[in-house]
């Protein structure tokens, strides 16, 4: 069979580094009667370290090349199933169903213009929330969501309301066939599983968008004038979480957020 060539429409770049392999390996925690759920197998380099961790492998390639050699390189393995699919548009509850699958993890090497999309598909799931994720990304992406109060953007905001997110390991741009312009990050997001509604994170993401809708501005302004509120109104939910009038949007916590947000939706 031919080498497989890399389609840039799809950001394909193939980890070649096993030692990078070994640290998402263990980053995942995985035992005999873990299942995980893989994004982007490639050419299953990741998956076959999975497979030998795991209990139950079920990688999603959109790649119909890629599935073909995949489906070959593991067809004598009866724990893993690859899924010719965009994950995007798979229905994660009824995929883990056929699979017996009640509880998973998420392994990806992320196309970096997917990431944030990626990201927000898995850990705003209602049905099938998986336990945690371990992601490959874009270093100045991982930089983004590990960000603290002070550097805060919406990405990050979004991910630490769903999780908590650690560092696993740096990778540089050398570790992947063809080398990327850019240098990638390994971290980890362990979703805390709490039970949002719908309404609920509705209420709390239009409150962060009007937030951060001028990001040079401070944020008792952008509220005022995204939300079209009082301004003495938006001062006074302000105090109530104990916030300056001259606070900006990065420099919240999520606990801040959902302060400011109960104050303004009852």
């Amino acid at each position: 069979m031919k080498k497989h060539k890399p389609k840039k429409s799809l950001g394909q770049n193939f980890l070649r580094d096993a030692g990078v392999v070994r640290r998402i390996v263990d980053a995942a925690a995985l035992t005999r009667e873990s299942a995980v759920v893989e994004v982007g197998p490639g050419e299953g380099v990741l998956t076959a370290a999975l497979a030998a961790a795991a209990g139950r492998v079920i990688a999603v390639e959109v790649d119909a090349d890629l599935v073909a050699r995949l489906r070959e390189r593991f067809a004598r393995h009866d724990n893993v199933t690859i899924v010719h699919a965009d994950i995007r548009r798979v229905y994660l509850k009824e995929l883990l169903a056929r699979e017996g699958v009640a509880q998973y993890a998420v392994v990806a090497n992320l196309p970096y213009y997917i990431t944030s999309s990626i990201v927000r598909l898995f850990m705003e799931n209602k049905d099938a929330p998986p336990t945690h994720l371990v992601l490959m990304v874009q270093k100045e992406v991982a930089e983004r969501i590990m960000a603290p109060p002070g550097a805060m953007s919406i990405l990050s905001v979004a991910v630490q309301y769903y999780g908590g997110v650690q560092p696993v390991c740096d990778v540089p741009r050398t570790a992947f066939d063809p080398v990327p312009n850019v240098d990638s990050a390994v971290i980890r997001i362990d979703h805390h599983g709490v039970r949002t509604s719908a309404a609920q994170d509705k209420a709390f993401f239009r409150i962060v968008r009007a937030g951060f809708s001028a990001r040079r501005k401070m944020l008792a302004n952008n509220l005022a004038n995204s939300l079209q509120l009082d301004r003495g109104a938006v001062r006074d939910a302000l105090t109530q979480c104990a916030l300056s009038t001259t606070t900006r949007a990065q420099e919240l916590s999520v606990e801040e957020w959902k302060c400011l947000t109960a104050q303004f939706v009852q």
